[in-house]
C-alpha cells in the first residue's frame, strides 16, 4: 500500500506552500499531486510554479501527478487546463469530464478524481476504455461497496489495468457552486471577493444551532465539517486499495502519514480525535465514527 499527498484546497500563501512541499520531499510520502482544484482566482502557485515543484518532488524520488481544477466556468480556464494537459512530463489527475475529453483527445492516461461520478463497475470500466490508470473513489462511498464493485466479472479481466486510491484523511470534498460561498459568508460577491478565502487556510467552519460542525466553506467548494480518518481501516483495505490520499492539513499532516504508515497492518491502532470521523467507509452516517 502506498500513501499520497492529495492537491492543497486551501488558498495559502506562496511562501507556505512551497515550504509545505519541501517538507513533503523530506517525508515519507510515496505520491504527490499538484496543482489548483478548487478557484482559479487563487495564482499565489502559477502553472510554472506548480512545474519546478514537481521536478523538486521528483528528483526527491517522488511521483508527481497535476491535479486538474474541479468545476470550469470560463475560456481561460480552459486555457490553463490546457497547459496541463500538454505538460508533457507528469500524470494529469481529472477532477472534471472535460479534463478527461482533452486526456482522451490526446491519447493521454489519467487518474480519475473523487469528484468524477464513478459509481459503477460500467462506468469504471468505460472510463480504462478512455484511459484510465488510477481511480479516487467518490468519498461518500463505502469499504463494502467498493469491494462489491471490484469483484464484478465485468472489471475482471482490466482488473490489472488501473489501481484504486481512497482519500483517507481530511475534510471531505463534498461538492462545488458557482457560487463562492467564503465570500457571501462576508457579505461579498464573488466577482469582488478580494481573495478573502486566503484569510481562513483551514476553511471557514458551518455550525449547527446546538454547536456541532457541520460543514467547511472552501471558496465555491464545501466540505464536511468533520475531519475524514480511516487510520484505523488500513488493514481492510488490503488486496482492494493500493493508495490512500491524505488531504495537506494546516498542520500536523506529516505526523499524521508517520501513524498511518505505522498502522497499516492494524498493529498500531491510534484514537480518533472527536473532531474526526469515519463513517462513510463504513457504510453508516458520514458525521459518525464507528
Amino acid at each position: 500500500m502506498k500513501f499520497s499527498l492529495g492537491p492543497v484546497l486551501y488558498f495559502w500563501p506562496k511562501a507556505q506552500m512551497l515550504t509545505f512541499y519541501r517538507e513533503a520531499a523530506d517525508s515519507d510520502i510515496d505520491i504527490v499531486y499538484l496543482g489548483e482544484t478548487v478557484c482559479s482566482k487563487r495564482r499565489e502557485l502559477k502553472f510554472d510554479d506548480y512545474i519546478a515543484v514537481a521536478h523538486m518532488l521528483r528528483e526527491a524520488g517522488k511521483q508527481v501527478c497535476l491535479s486538474s481544477m474541479t468545476l470550469y466556468e470560463a475560456p481561460g480556464e480552459l486555457r490553463e487546463l490546457r497547459k496541463y494537459v500538454d505538460n508533457g512530463e507528469f500524470l494529469v489527475e481529472a477532477n472534471d469530464v472535460g479534463a478527461i475529453s482533452m486526456l482522451q483527445q490526446q491519447g493521454l492516461p489519467f487518474v480519475a478524481g473523487a469528484a468524477i461520478n464513478c459509481y459503477n463497475q460500467h462506468t469504471l470500466r468505460r472510463l480504462v476504455s478512455m484511459g484510465l490508470t488510477r481511480w479516487v473513489m467518490p468519498v461518500e462511498l463505502s469499504g463494502q461497496w467498493l469491494s462489491e464493485v471490484l469483484n464484478q466479472s465485468i472489471i475482471a479481466d482490466i482488473r490489472d489495468c488501473f489501481s484504486t486510491e481512497v482519500f483517507g484523511f481530511g475534510h471531505l470534498p463534498l461538492a462545488w457552486s458557482g457560487r463562492c460561498f467564503t465570500a457571501r459568508s462576508e457579505n461579498r460577491s464573488k466577482d469582488q471577493c478580494e481573495l478573502c478565502c486566503i484569510n481562513y487556510p483551514q476553511g471557514r467552519e458551518v455550525k449547527s444551532q446546538d454547536g456541532s460542525s457541520v460543514f467547511v466553506l472552501n471558496g465555491i467548494q464545501t466540505q464536511s465539517g468533520q475531519r475524514y480518518n480511516l487510520v484505523n481501516q488500513l488493514n481492510t483495505m488490503q488486496g482492494q486499495v493500493d493508495i490512500v490520499r491524505l488531504s495537506p492539513q494546516l498542520s500536523g499532516t506529516f505526523d499524521w502519514l508517520a501513524k498511518f504508515k505505522a498502522n497499516i497492518n492494524g498493529t498500531a491502532p491510534q484514537p480518533l480525535p472527536a473532531t474526526d470521523s469515519n463513517g462513510y467507509w463504513l457504510n453508516l452516517a458520514g458525521m459518525v465514527a464507528g
